[in-house]
């Protein structure tokens, strides 16, 4: 058996906390901002979205799972455990690179376009593990939007995150309708 899981859910609650968290950011980054939000509540939408998305994906895939055994099984748990491994790589590296140059500030660029390389490269994995076209596109998109955002300045890496970022998982959900119907 294996595993058929819609993505829409997913896609579009991460591209709701993309488009929401990195928005805010890119509206109160800089000098001189477009707006000044309260506080933290720019890294707090960011983070309470990002955290639903989660929570919505791990329901979907929970429910894909149902039943599952064997190979479909072990490649739905090593997938799982990529993420873990992926992210905390990430970290590593940015603690490092943070401790090494005695700059606290590489975390600000790193960790949303060193996310958005992870999480690209993820799907582009799970996209061909799981011959999904557009899970695999969407994985080379959003490793190169992570990559170039890191080139615009804070405003513009938020700005480009959460427009670029969240349209590709929104056109993503849109293509999900598509690819589930031709795979019945």
């Amino acid at each position: 058996m294996s595993i058929r899981t819609d993505n829409r859910p997913s896609y579009t609650s991460f591209g709701l906390a993309w488009l929401m968290g990195y928005g805010a950011l890119a509206l109160d980054a800089g000098s001189d901002p477009i707006t000044d939000l309260p506080g933290q509540l720019p890294g707090i939408l960011l983070a309470v979205g990002i955290a639903a998305a989660l929570g919505v994906t791990c329901v979907s895939i929970m429910k894909a799972q149902r039943g599952v055994e064997g190979t479909a099984a072990l490649q739905g748990t090593l997938s799982g455990a990529g993420w873990v491994v992926g992210f905390t790589a990430l970290f590593l590296l940015i603690t490092s690179l943070e401790g090494f140059l005695a700059e606290h500030h590489v975390g600000t660029v790193l960790w949303p376009t060193g996310s958005a390389l992870v999480v690209g490269l993820l799907y582009l994995l799970g996209g061909t593990i799981g011959r999904d076209l557009h899970q695999y596109a969407l994985g080379v998109y959003l490793a190169l939007v992570g990559g170039a955002a890191a080139f615009l300045g804070l405003t513009g890496m938020y700005a480009l995150l959460a427009l670029a970022g969240a349209a590709g998982y929104f056109i993503a959900a849109a293509a999900e309708r598509r690819r589930l119907a031709v795979a019945v």
